[in-house]
């Protein structure tokens, strides 16, 4: 970098300000409107309108935001990075959308989405419920083309509809798929588990392209096979990661709309995303946080943790130009 202007804004030291102190942006960062250049964003979807069991997803943000002052982030060592020096991370705030229209928020997060990828390198979104993957995928698509889509869920999300509805938490990647938003070749879904509606849903969702990774195979074939497979299937293309905290069991994340038993610990989820290191990472969606159902923030500490690893991926994910923000602002 030629000068002290091209070097990135960092988040405010846990060293010099406690960490339960200073900016409520995520793990302090600065503004997205307070840097010259953004390479990733972080960018709050506070949309719950989807889900069909225990709504309170759209608080989840701010509830990443809090807990992920528990983070120290200057240098990773499972990755060899200090993600914030070597790239600019900005908090872009949160994008609104409207409450009692769930049509027309997916149109409202899906203009915002692609505005801010015009200005950014990437995006981490924080939901919200799963719904808001649908119109990311569309962002994401209008700067990059198909993406590789690896899910991390303990649900598939590709059912038709929900009493009617084509727009839900649990229809999201039966939209995406029908709109080519994915590449059928390259896509998986990760940690799914228990019963279904019906017989059929397997084969339907096997009809859109994806592969499972179910959560028992963690237990019968270890986090190494996991990580191969789903590298052999993501394979060059660029990845559009979905993380649903739900994957995570309710041991570790209890706080969320529709937890189900025997899930992946929290050591497992972070082992595998280190495992995905030096893919071309596109953008990513971490979901489902619900905190009115959290206990000592176990849920929200793991989302945002999650989102930090996902940091360190950018970070060692081929290098990408910074953009220029100086005139761009939160949404």
């Amino acid at each position: 970098m030629a000068g002290d202007q091209d070097k990135p804004v960092q988040p405010v030291s846990g060293t010099s300000v406690p960490r339960y102190a200073g900016p409520s942006t995520f793990a302090r960062l600065p503004e997205l409107r307070d840097v010259a250049r953004c390479d990733v964003a972080i960018i709050g979807v506070p949309f719950d309108a989807g889900t069909s069991y225990r709504p309170g997803a759209r608080f989840g943000p701010q509830a990443i935001r809090q807990a992920s002052r528990h983070l120290r982030t200057q240098f990773h060592p499972a990755y060899g990075t200090e993600p914030f020096m070597e790239q600019q991370v900005a908090d872009a705030g949160d994008i609104a959308c409207n409450p009692f229209n769930i049509a027309e928020a997916v149109e409202q997060i899906q203009t915002a989405a692609t505005d801010l990828l015009g200005k950014v390198g990437g995006l981490v979104s924080m939901g919200g419920d799963h719904t808001i993957a649908l119109p990311l995928l569309r962002a994401v698509n209008h700067h990059t083309g198909p993406v590789a889509l690896v899910h991390f869920d303990a649900h598939l999300d590709t059912w038709d509809t929900y009493f009617g509805a084509p727009h839900t938490h649990g229809t999201v990647f039966r939209r995406a798929g029908e709109e080519k938003l994915f590449l059928d070749h390259a896509s998986m879904h990760v940690g799914i588990r228990g019963p279904l509606y019906g017989r059929d849903d397997l084969a339907r969702d096997e009809d859109l392209g994806f592969k499972i990774v179910h959560c028992d195979e963690f237990e019968s074939e270890g986090i190494d096979k996991v990580v191969k497979r789903i590298r052999d299937r993501v394979g060059d293309h660029p990845l559009y990661l979905s993380i649903d905290i739900d994957v995570l069991d309710p041991a570790h994340a209890p706080g969320t709309g529709t937890p189900e038993i025997a899930g992946m610990t929290t050591r497992e989820l972070v082992n595998v995303l280190r495992g995905l290191a030096g893919l071309k990472i596109a953008s990513a969606d971490v979901v489902e946080v619900a905190p009115a159902y959290d206990h000592a923030e176990l849920t929200s500490l793991a989302a945002a943790t999650v989102i930090y690893e996902i940091v360190n991926l950018f970070a060692r994910s081929p290098r990408r130009t910074f953009t220029n923000a100086a005139t761009s602002s939160s949404p």
